[in-house]
């Protein structure tokens, strides 16, 4: 059974007068373990489809499965209780609490919700990830305090906090150098292989989609083909 199923997924923005159509009947399947880059042209709809598997945008037409769940019958309670629950996301903004460290900001995500993590295990967890971030060393600064890049890697491991079933990321490596992305990718990748986490990216990198088992090409809105590595077929 996929984790994400979109069907028939449409997509139209009112610019005044004219209407844009940024998605065009889009039909997507991910299986859980997944590890996928969208990739396309600038305008080929890539941000679009990934803020509505995300749950930040909601389709025009068609249906969105996550889980087992239509997310078109959820309430706004209901879709903010899914994304926490099955959900990490990495901004391209970033998105930090400016008023917590960046050990707090990581792990504020094991403090919500009704299953919350022992202390013990949820400080540990935090310190292995900034460990692997990188960022053992700023976890006691403000977001104000960082770098760029290092404010991207302090959201890349907020994201994997929860140990979410999928996590969603916008240009992952846009704001880092060629050794930190290479090193936060191959996270990414032991957290996919170990955990069968579903990663999902939009980027023009070319190291992510190498990486990537199902690679997805937008053009103008429409899916023009699919690379699914493990099966090696396109289609």
């Amino acid at each position: 059974m996929p984790i994400i199923t979109l069907t028939n997924i449409s997509k139209t923005y009112p610019m005044g007068k004219v209407s844009v159509e940024a998605l065009k009947g889009i039909s997507l399947e991910i299986s859980r373990g997944d590890f996928v880059a969208v990739a396309g042209p600038s305008g080929s709809g890539k941000t679009t489809i990934m803020n509505i598997i995300g749950l930040i945008d909601k389709p025009t037409d068609g249906k969105v499965i996550i889980g087992d769940k239509d997310v078109s019958v959820l309430s706004r309670n209901g879709l903010t209780k899914l994304r926490h629950e099955k959900l990490g996301i990495i901004f391209q903004s970033f998105n930090l609490l400016p008023v917590l460290n960046v050990f707090e900001n990581v792990e504020f995500p094991l403090l919500i919700g009704k299953d919350r993590t022992p202390r013990k295990e949820r400080r540990e967890w935090v310190s292995y990830l900034l460990d692997e971030v990188g960022l053992s060393d700023r976890k006691f600064h403000k977001p104000s305090e960082l770098s760029g890049g290092q404010q991207q890697r302090v959201a890349v491991a907020r994201a994997l906090a929860a140990r979410p079933d999928v996590v969603i990321a916008d240009e992952p490596t846009a704001n880092l150098d060629s050794e930190t992305g290479e090193q936060i990718l191959e996270l990414m990748k032991t957290i996919n292989r170990e955990q069968h986490t579903t990663f999902i990216f939009s980027t023009h990198d070319e190291r992510i989609r190498e990486m990537s088992d199902h690679v997805v090409f937008l053009k103008d809105g429409s899916i023009v083909s699919e690379l699914k590595a493990k099966k090696g077929v396109t289609v």
